[in-house]
């Protein structure tokens, strides 16, 4: 069987049971629909929750990162990480004890104000439709490629894949659906990893293989040799990087605390029957999200030193140091087709000359010494992991295992983050504010047709994203770091935070962020001459200013909240019963 049908009958029997789990789970209720019917068993919640959290950017993205950026890369590894533990500490057990559907029934509840409730769902709109978007990149880029169709066509299959589990299923049909995208996921990542690291270092765990020597020169630690290849082409040394430290500091601020703000991630917790199986679940997502985390180094290191050995065919600078273009391997064909890996002779010489034209002084050395006219292989970073077992010759079982994982990891998000667009829309704003008499089952079917809404602009943004996969996320991180986050955290921790502090942090946090993101990134309008780091506003780059515009959330919150009315007396007391535990909510069922 040859591996375009091997990958049909793979990517295929994943997708099967996709639709049967949602067809089985059908959700019949509201509240099945939303929150599963809150009788979700905290290991399952741990594993869907893990794999809800582990999108396309974790899968496909997060270690490609690290293998173009090297040290630096950790910045995404950190952030990710980091919030998760913040998110299970900080937020997931006192939004359980709430016991409402969506956080923005939460803000509104909390802030006593129907307007509060109607920015947080314009906030949560703003995030999941930008999140999506990376997801569904992640699908285009994974059916080029192993299907063999344009991304056009991708995109559409992906999205009628998630339209069918999750307008259908609901949350309690997408529950169980990414509980089986958790296996499949973290299988395909894992396998591949193991059989490079043992292909290249003889360690089965390739944590351990990323600080083993090679088992071609024993002389070699992995990453040494690594530094030395990478460094010999004028890039900077792999372990190490010189980075500005104020903007590091607020990416990795920005993806902890965005983390914490992620709707389609705390809505998990909504999920579980008690308080203590909101902690429960926290903890088991934790162990199950760090099988993926803890194995990225390796396969970012792994990836970039098949890539850079597989071109790099002898001497910098010889005669036949470099790969013959007309000799290059079967898997550089394959992904040339998607035009995700581009060839541009620039000097003539049918070899590929992969190296950093950006740095001056080795530039200059090239072209004088050697010839070479500028860097002439362009990857993309997003296929790096796809395209490693190919790279590495691994058996086409592995290679169709890896996309059905890609797969699945950009599904299990798109699919939360479609229920939550849904939630909001047919929960919070039909329901909560311009049509509160509606019936259960007129909400249900409202919830179902914006979700189909929701679909199709998620797909027309995947067509369309302003950026590769990681940066699009990080983008959304960024936003939820700025708008919900603060009156979030504020909410369970501040008595005194009122709902005229609340709506103006979260306008603040969301306009500054969304307008630097577009104003940079050229998301709606042509970049403009200021997408110059030198014009960052101090030195904070589009995927970190999320953090700057937290700390403005918090500034004007703080500010408004001091100059108005204190909050009413009952929702003072209703803040000190979700933060003091009174027997973890038995009493009250919670």
């Amino acid at each position: 069987m040859d591996l375009k049908t091997l990958t049909y009958v793979v990517v295929g029997a994943s997708f099967a049971l996709y639709i049967a789990i949602a067809i089985w789970a059908k959700a019949s209720s509201t509240g099945e629909f939303y929150v599963a019917g809150k009788g979700i068993h905290p290991i399952v919640n741990g594993m869907a929750t893990a794999a809800d959290w582990m999108s396309a950017a974790s899968f496909i993205s997060m270690a490609g990162l690290i293998a173009f950026m090297g040290y630096q890369g950790g910045q995404y590894l950190m952030g990710w990480t980091g919030g998760y533990v913040l998110l299970a500490l900080l937020l997931a057990p006192y939004l359980r004890k709430f016991g409402k559907f969506t956080v923005p029934e939460f803000i509104g509840d909390r802030y006593y104000s129907q307007l509060a409730r109607v920015v947080a769902v314009v906030c949560l709109i703003f995030i999941s439709f930008t999140y999506v978007a990376g997801q569904m990149r992640g699908v285009g880029i994974v059916f080029s490629r192993f299907l063999e169709v344009d991304i056009t066509t991708g995109l559409l299959v992906g999205m009628g894949i998630v339209f069918l589990y999750a307008v259908m299923g609901g949350m309690k049909g997408v529950t169980y659906t990414q509980v089986a995208q958790y296996v499949v996921l973290i299988f395909a990542y894992t396998v591949p990893a193991v059989f490079i690291s043992i292909q290249l270092t003889g360690h089965v765990f390739p944590q351990l293989g990323l600080g083993a020597t090679l088992v071609d020169d024993p002389s070699q630690h992995l990453l040494g040799k690594l530094d030395g290849i990478v460094q010999e082409l004028g890039f900077a040394a792999y372990t190490s990087a010189k980075v500005n430290t104020f903007n590091m500091f607020c990416i990795t601020l920005a993806l902890m605390v965005g983390t914490a703000g992620l709707p389609h991630v705390i809505v998990r917790f909504f999920t579980v029957p008690r308080v203590r199986d909101a902690r429960s679940s926290a903890g088991w997502a934790l162990v199950f999200i760090a099988l993926l985390y803890t194995t990225a180094p390796a396969v970012g290191a792994l990836a970039r030193y098949n890539l850079v050995s597989t071109i790099q065919t002898g001497p910098v600078g010889s005669v036949d140091g470099n790969l013959k273009y007309d000799e290059r391997p079967g898997w550089f064909k394959r992904w040339e087709q998607t035009h995700l890996i581009k060839f541009d002779d620039k000097n003539g010489d049918g070899r590929i000359q992969y190296y950093d034209d950006k740095n001056a002084s080795f530039e200059q050395k090239a072209e004088q010494e050697w010839g070479w006219k500028g860097n002439e292989l362009t990857v993309d970073r997003d296929i790096l992991v796809l395209a490693n077992p190919e790279i590495a010759h691994l058996p086409d079982w592995v290679i169709a295992l890896v996309a059905a994982g890609a797969i699945a990891a950009a599904l299990s998000t798109a699919a939360g983050l479609l229920l939550v667009i849904s939630s909001a829309i047919s929960h919070d704003l039909l329901k909560g504010t311009f049509a509160k008499d509606i019936s259960e089952k007129s909400e249900l079917l409202a919830g179902r047709i914006a979700a189909a809404g929701a679909v199709l602009i998620a797909g027309y943004l995947g067509y369309k994203p302003p950026g590769f996969v990681a940066q699009v996320v990080a983008f959304a991180f960024g936003l939820a770091a700025a708008s919900l986050f603060p009156v979030i955290i504020m909410g369970i921790f501040s008595k005194r935070m009122n709902k005229w502090g609340a709506i103006a942090g979260m306008l603040t946090g969301l306009v500054f962020t969304m307008g630097y993101i577009i104003y940079f990134k050229g998301v709606f309008i042509a970049p403009m001459a200021a997408n110059v780091k030198e014009n960052w506003l101090f030195g904070v780059s589009p995927e970190g200013i999320g953090a700057i515009g937290m700390v403005l959330n918090f500034i004007v919150a703080w500010i408004v909240s001091t100059v108005t009315q204190p909050p009413p007396e009952h929702i003072q007391h209703l803040v000190e019963d979700i933060r003091i535990p009174r027997g973890a909510g038995v009493a009250t069922g919670h």
